[in-house]
């Protein structure tokens, strides 16, 4: 009862916390997206300066854990009076590309190469023939990850509570410290956690539903 009562109690600053939550991961994906794909075309460039720019961005990103990457970001961009929400998306937005730069050259070198040469057959240019055939293949390989990633973009989020964004596992945390009752504060945010993954699933599923249908 006690947790029932206090979940109806706090719904209000949860979703407002929820909402912060939903702000993160959906436009740090965003602009994740982009940079995954410039930094998978660099992999696959066959030119070895920009392979090996790529392979140090994902290097660095893999070697290096996202609280310091957060922390660069939002120390280093507020210096120059960028908002302490930018400075967590491009932290997260630069974490996340790596391994959506890794998605999509796999999905990408996945697509059988007589494609290539079948759209330069048909008078297409190697740019025209990878926007008109071959990325739209690879993107609906690149799906289900990307669908994986972006869940993990959205529990990384909560570490934008250590430079004191207001979102989810923040309430939490400061409504536990206020009322000495972390545990059922902790369940709270658990709960709604899992909303936002069933959220995010259930559309992924949909698209990824749409996009065999159309096949």
């Amino acid at each position: 009862m006690h947790f029932l009562e206090t979940f109806a109690d706090t719904y209000d600053i949860f979703l407002k916390g929820m909402l912060l939550t939903f702000q993160l991961t959906v436009v740090s994906v965003l602009i994740a997206i982009v940079i995954g794909l410039f930094f998978a075309f660099l992999k696959i460039s066959k030119v070895k300066p920009l392979e090996l720019l790529a392979d140090l961005y994902i290097f660095v990103v893999r070697g290096t854990p996202l609280i310091v990457q957060i922390f660069i970001f939002y120390f280093g961009l507020t210096a120059l009076h960028i908002s302490g929400f930018w400075s967590v998306v491009l932290g997260l937005a630069f974490h996340n590309g790596a391994y959506i730069a890794e998605i999509f050259r796999g999905a990408i070198q996945s697509i059988d190469r007589g494609q290539m040469e079948a759209g330069r057959s048909l008078g297409m240019s190697n740019g025209l023939t990878m926007r008109r055939i071959i990325l739209p293949q690879a993107f609906r390989r690149a799906l289900p990850p990307l669908g994986n990633q972006f869940i993990i973009a959205l529990k990384d989020s909560s570490l934008a509570s250590f430079i004191g964004m207001f979102e989810l596992f923040s309430v939490a945390t400061t409504l536990g410290s206020n009322n000495f009752d972390y545990m059922t504060y902790l369940l709270i945010v658990a709960v709604y956690y899992l909303i936002l993954v069933l959220v995010f699933s259930t559309i992924v599923n949909i698209i990824e539903k749409r996009m065999s249908a159309s096949d």
